[in-house]
């Protein structure tokens, strides 16, 4: 493979979500620019795991094609990919519920079934809320059902309204089957980065005689994770997008632009609540906001006037890279162009 189109490949492929989708939102012919911008990630992630993890892996495709028999070894790639993500898949609903010990809510369940009519009926999800500042999440498999799991800060601080649109971006990511979706990318930069980790452990394992090779192969593999890791958020960040349109459309566009702007003035006002947000490290993805800063006042509100103070927020290209979400300014400012789905 041509490694210098590669690399201009990867470049379009992160341009895509940071400034292209964004910048054309509105336009007459968005849907295009929207899905084929993910065309063009889904693209970049195939090439950069076909051209350089596969090669980089290939301890354990190695141990992959012994273990299953495998000869071809793109195909037994795939297949470790493939196992991985299935597995994960599976296990992340059961690591979750073990995390923040959900519990149901009748009342809750209401409105999640009424917003899921909504949207057409297209999807049934169990209602659940967790103690935390306001943020709101979907996980489950086809073993464990699908969920919206409500934190009691959101509970407390949102209207009916701006509820139900947080609960319609929530369904949404179960309509756009974003939890699969979304395993199976990023199980690829998990892979090489435990790779990574497991070599320079085996490298240093003898103190007297580390090995200068195996510690070598180690940040090599976490240094490709991280590359490809910077794909799947683009991915993700449009996936953002997306969902943020089913909540516009159970609730209202204005309804959706508020819940954002609300959650995000949370998130601004007071650090120190960040402390007793949920521990979300490895399921960023699956929250509405990514918890960056955070604040706590229950009695917080939103005027109009500070939502339009917040679309002109400018965004750093170099935070938003290495998020999951699309800074808040920047989805308001797609949602305010847009009409819903």
């Amino acid at each position: 493979m041509d490694y210098g189109l590669l690399a201009l490949l990867y470049i379009a492929a992160l341009a895509a979500s940071i400034h292209f989708v964004p910048r054309t939102a509105g336009a007459r012919r968005w849907k295009y620019a929207f899905y084929g911008s993910m065309a063009l990630i889904l693209a970049a992630i195939v090439a950069v795991a076909y051209a350089v993890l596969a090669p980089l892996l290939f301890p354990a495709v190695v141990l992959t094609q012994a273990a299953l028999g495998i000869k071809d070894y793109i195909t037994a790639f795939a297949v470790l990919a493939a196992v991985s993500a299935a597995a994960m898949y599976i296990i992340s609903p059961y690591i979750i519920n073990a995390v923040f010990g959900p519990r149901p809510d009748p009342g809750l369940q209401q409105l999640v079934d009424a917003v899921a009519a909504k949207l057409g009926g297209r999807v049934k999800a169990r209602a659940v809320v967790v103690e935390g500042p306001p943020n709101a999440f979907a996980y489950g498999n086809f073993l464990t059902g699908k969920y919206v799991a409500v934190t009691t800060g959101l509970l407390n601080t949102a209207s009916r309204d701006e509820l139900e649109a947080v609960i319609g971006h929530e369904l949404g990511h179960h309509i756009n089957k974003d939890m699969p979706i979304m395993t199976a990318l990023g199980i690829l930069p998990s892979i090489a980065f435990f790779t990574g980790v497991a070599a320079i452990h085996l490298g240093l394992a003898d103190r007297e005689r580390p090995s200068i090779l195996a510690i070598a192969y180690g940040v090599v593999m976490i240094v490709v994770s991280f590359i490809v890791q910077l794909l799947v958020l683009s991915f993700s960040r449009l996936r953002e997008y997306y969902a943020d349109m089913h909540g516009a459309r159970a609730a209202g566009k204005d309804a959706m632009m508020r819940a954002l702007a609300k959650i995000h003035k949370y998130y601004a006002q007071n650090p120190e609540a960040l402390a007793t947000s949920p521990k979300i490290s490895g399921f960023k993805a699956l929250f509405i906001y990514a918890l960056v800063n955070a604040a706590a006042n229950p009695l917080i509100d939103i005027t109009p006037e500070e939502v339009r103070q917040l679309m002109r927020l400018q965004t750093s290209w170099l935070d938003e890279i290495l998020s999951s979400h699309p800074p808040i300014p920047k989805r308001l400012k797609v949602l305010s162009a847009l009409a819903a789905p």
